[in-house]
C-alpha cells in the first residue's frame, strides 16, 4: 500500500482537514496531521463560482501544483472529475498525481452508477498510485436510497476507499462498515454527528472536515471586523502572527 492508504488502516482513522490554500494547509500539517484535503467548495467560492458545478478544474490544478510538493500528503476533492468523460477524467487524475497529490475524491452526484465507475477505473488506469476515495450523494442529496449499491459498483472498479457525506445515524454506519467488509469507510464530520471518538468505534477509517474549516474561517473573520467596527475586544480565537504567516510562504516564489 502507499503511505496515503497506510493511514486509513492504522490503529486510529485518518483525521484529514481540508485546506483550501496554500497557508492553511501548513498550517494544518505544522500541528501534526499527516495528510490534508481540498474542499471543492473553497476552491469554488475563492474564485466566485459555484461548487459542484464542474467549473473548478483550472483552480484545483493550480492548488495542486501549490501544494503538491509540500511536506504532508494530499489528497484532492475533484467534484465529479469535471467532466463525464471517463478520459477526460483520467487525465485530470494523471495530472494531479505528477503534481505529487496522493489521492483523489470522486463524487457521483447521483449520477448513473456505471458512469461514475467508469471514471474510477479509467482513473486508476492512468494513475495507479493515485487513492481513490468513491463518494456517493445519496446521503448528501437524497435519502440513502441505493447507497450499498451503488457503493458495490465503486468497489468493483476498483476504489480504494468509499465516502458516504450526511450519513451520520450510528446504527447505519455501524451496519454499512460490516457490509463493506474492511474497505475504509470516510465520513463526513459535523458539529451534530457524532465525535471522531465515536465514529472510530463504529469502524470508520476516515474523516473529513469538508468546508468546515473554511466556512468557520470566513466566519471568523466577518466577525473580527464586526468587533473592530462596533469598538468591542475581538472575539476569543487563535491569530497568528504575521511572521508565522510569512513563514507558509514558497521560498523559492513558484506557483
Amino acid at each position: 500500500m502507499t503511505a496515503f492508504a497506510d493511514l486509513h488502516h492504522a490503529d486510529a482513522p485518518l483525521l484529514l482537514p481540508n485546506a483550501w490554500d496554500h497557508a492553511s494547509a501548513l498550517a494544518l500539517a505544522a500541528e501534526g496531521f499527516p495528510a490534508v484535503g481540498t474542499t471543492s467548495l473553497a476552491v469554488a467560492a475563492a474564485a466566485g463560482l459555484p461548487d459542484g458545478a464542474a467549473a473548478t478544474r483550472e483552480q484545483t490544478l493550480h492548488l495542486a501544483l501549490v501544494l503538491g510538493s509540500a511536506p504532508f500528503l494530499l489528497s484532492v476533492d475533484a467534484e465529479g472529475g469535471f467532466s463525464d468523460d471517463p478520459d477526460e477524467v483520467a487525465e485530470l487524475a494523471r495530472e494531479l498525481y505528477a503534481l505529487g497529490a496522493a489521492g483523489i475524491n470522486l463524487e457521483d452526484g447521483l449520477g448513473p452508477p456505471d458512469r461514475h465507475a467508469a471514471k474510477i477505473a479509467a482513473v486508476l488506469a492512468a494513475a495507479p498510485g493515485l487513492f481513490v476515495n468513491a463518494r456517493t450523494d445519496t446521503h448528501w442529496l437524497g435519502d440513502g436510497d441505493g447507497t450499498m449499491r451503488r457503493l458495490d459498483a465503486y468497489l468493483r472498479a476498483g476504489a480504494h476507499g468509499v465516502f458516504v457525506p450526511g450519513l451520520a445515524d450510528p446504527r447505519t454506519i455501524a451496519a454499512l462498515v460490516r457490509g463493506l467488509d474492511g474497505v475504509p469507510l470516510n465520513i463526513l464530520h459535523t458539529p451534530a454527528g457524532p465525535p471522531v471518538a465515536h465514529l472510530a468505534d463504529l469502524g470508520v477509517r476516515r474523516i473529513s472536515l469538508g468546508s468546515l474549516l473554511y466556512r468557520r474561517a470566513i466566519g471568523a473573520a466577518v466577525d473580527a471586523a464586526l468587533a473592530v467596527r462596533a469598538g468591542r475586544p475581538l472575539p476569543d480565537g487563535t491569530t497568528p502572527s504575521y511572521a508565522q504567516i510569512q513563514r507558509t510562504g514558497r521560498q523559492d516564489g513558484s506557483e
